[in-house]
């Protein structure tokens, strides 16, 4: 089959819709989230472009309380799955990375991100912010240190919505002071569950277009909390100095801790294992052929062969010409005989764009050995959408 070849980015606007491909996008699965390779200044560009063709960019930041909600909740997950760009929050993600061998190598915070535009000076055109969220007073508090000290970020506007439900939250006269607002910028801080819950709902119904929950960091901004030192968050520490600053914290990270512990053993190190296991056993020149077939509804890709990173590109071409069809799309991994962290986040990102589309992907003929891996990584879900057909 013919590969689709990359054409020259001729403008910043042709640059932005590469970009906005999230087949482009240089995704891991890990533990069933998509992880995005990403670094600090290709995320405030991404961020800068977005704001600039008011395109709708969600920014979910996955950290240990992230993955912990994924695996139990799966409206959670699918609000990061939505999402246009997940850089890594927390250091156990950086952690479990590591130990699969996996190249996400920077902490991406969004406490960051923020802290990164809000301290340019003598910014020409600074991004507008709007906050929703916190608790009472703060929220308040973080626009009024925002006015007073300008810089790369200007908030227009606020709203403390208390703490009623998220239905309570989405009401048409809150959505629309949000929307009238104009911003660039939406920084929600509901705690992490309600947080991505609502942006996953109203996704359609918002008009500015970056939204993310940043959660602690209207506290930070606030000045009602003061931000773990820097040596404590690059050793993964942080959670020590939140306990102190806000000791309520210190359930949530108990049980994150035990869920992780738990992961250890059941998924993160056997899947280590495997992998490891994997490498040695299969040449690393292994080649995939993706034959095509397809009829008046549906299109039909047959994966033989080794769905790893080193093949990962040649995929996205013939993924982006079955996405073009506007057809159904069904993966046969009968003839699979691997998968990696890297083809499964293509995956993720090949369902994410034909659920955009309202087309659909279903994934057929997993063998009970890479049924094994799908779930060690977290994404025996999508193998459980054949089961139940």
């Amino acid at each position: 089959m013919e590969l689709l070849g990359a054409s020259p980015r001729a403008s910043r606007r042709d640059d932005i819709s590469v970009q906005s491909d999230d087949l482009s996008r240089n995704v891991y699965c890990v533990l069933g989230i998509p992880v995005d390779a990403i670094d600090m200044a290709a995320l405030l560009r991404a961020v800068e472009e977005a704001a600039a063709v008011k395109a709708p960019f969600l920014i979910s930041t996955p950290n240990l309380n992230f993955l912990v909600n994924s695996l139990l909740d799966a409206e959670f997950r699918e609000s990061v799955l939505l999402s246009e760009l997940c850089p890594v929050d927390g250091m156990p993600i950086i952690w479990i990375a590591r130990l699969l061998g996996l190249p996400i190598k920077d902490r991406v915070a969004g406490s960051d991100m923020f802290e990164a535009f809000r301290s340019r000076d003598n910014c020409a055109q600074p991004l507008t912010i709007f906050l929703f969220g916190g608790a009472e007073g703060v929220v308040e508090a973080a626009a009024k240190a925002l006015k007073a000290r300008p810089g790369g970020l200007n908030c227009v506007g606020f709203i403390y919505p208390g703490f009623g439900s998220i239905e309570d939250m989405s009401q048409d006269h809150i959505i629309n002071e949000i929307n009238i607002s104009g911003a660039d910028f939406l920084m929600v801080a509901l705690g992490a569950q309600k947080g991505q819950l609502w942006l996953k709902r109203n996704h359609d119904r918002l008009r500015i277009p970056v939204r993310a929950h940043l959660g602690a960091t209207i506290n930070f901004a606030a000045g009602n909390v003061r931000r773990a030192p820097a040596a404590a968050r690059k050793f993964g520490l942080e959670w020590l100095w939140r306990i102190k600053e806000e000791p309520h914290l210190w359930k949530r990270y108990w049980n994150d801790g035990v869920t992780l512990l738990g992961l250890l053993f059941t998924h993160i190190l056997p899947l280590a294992i495997v992998m490891r296991w994997e490498r040695l056993r299969r040449p690393a020149q292994q080649d995939l052929v993706i034959e095509s077939t397809q009829d008046y509804d549906t299109i039909s890709l047959s994966l033989c062969g080794a769905a790893t990173a080193r093949n990962a590109e040649k995929a996205t071409s013939i993924f982006r010409e079955a996405l073009a069809t506007k057809k159904k799309i069904v993966i046969n991994l009968s003839n699979t005989c691997v998968i990696d962290p890297r083809f499964l986040g293509l995956l993720l990102m090949l369902r994410k764009q034909a659920n955009r589309q309202d087309a659909d992907v279903k994934f057929i003929g997993a063998s009970s050995w890479l049924g094994t891996m799908f779930r060690l990584n977290g994404v025996g879900y999508l193998l459980a959408l054949d089961r139940s057909a």
